[in-house]
């Protein structure tokens, strides 16, 4: 890099433009890997500081991401969601990301007071838990948590693996009409850190949803975290 040493602009901030402006241009395509900060700062004859406080810029910018165990890369661009009734898969797949699946936990429980009240079924009717990590080009971008009714246990873990819960829900001709979602934010958990590669006790986007059919049944409650570097939601506002 081309660096001015003496003059007023901050070392730091420049390296954050050479670094952003290769990444605009190409020159640093979605999925490179930079160099660790200590030999970033030998190669540049920088500090380990000044070179650490250039990256965090891009970073909190949503261009840079720090992966654990794989270093430094640069970002396939952050999901922009669209509230409405639609799921991650869908959204990454017609925005032609590849989204992935890790299937965490897929069991038949019976339903406690608050997961049947949300349901509107009896407490200690079968329902199917399953929690899930959603990748988006290799990346993890968001844990899913959902509780389905008893007519849907029979989900299997291959097809969840394997597809987008909407997509498996629309396919057994089960169609969602209407939804009841809350956004949020919190810290992340330490498993939450682990599963995300985000740093401990990182902030996520949070989002619950209890989606209904089109006799007014509930037929999915999901509690849900997002990589906020990564993801955000989008709401047009219309006066009435």
């Amino acid at each position: 890099m081309d660096l001015d040493r003496s003059g007023p602009v901050p070392l730091y901030f420049q390296i954050a433009s050479r670094i952003e402006n290769a990444i605009l241009e190409g020159d640093l395509p979605p999925g490179s890997r930079l160099e660790n900060e200590i030999a970033l700062g030998e190669r540049l004859g920088l500090s380990r500081p000044t070179v650490r406080r250039a990256i965090q810029e891009l970073v909190d910018k949503g261009m840079l991401v720090r992966r654990r165990g794989i270093g430094t890369q640069v970002v396939h661009g952050q999901v922009s969601r669209k509230v409405e009734l639609t799921s991650l898969y869908d959204d990454l797949a017609s925005g032609d990301r590849h989204p992935s699946t890790s299937l965490l936990l897929h069991e038949v429980i019976e339903a406690d007071a608050r997961i049947a009240e949300v349901l509107g079924v009896p407490v200690g009717d079968p329902i199917l838990h399953i929690r899930r990590v959603r990748g988006a080009d290799d990346v993890p971008v968001a844990v899913l948590e959902n509780y389905l009714p008893r007519d849907l246990v029979d989900l299997s873990e291959e097809d969840l693996a394997e597809h987008g819960l909407y997509q498996l829900l629309r396919a057994r001709g089960t169609m969602i009409r209407v939804a009841r979602q809350r956004i949020g934010a919190r810290r992340a958990s330490a498993e939450e850190t682990t599963l995300l590669e985000i740093d401990k006790g990182g902030p996520v986007l949070t989002m619950e949803r209890t989606a209904f059919d089109n006799s007014g049944r509930a037929i999915e409650f999901g509690s849900h975290c997002y990589r906020p570097d990564l993801y955000s939601f989008e709401v047009t506002l219309v006066d009435k």
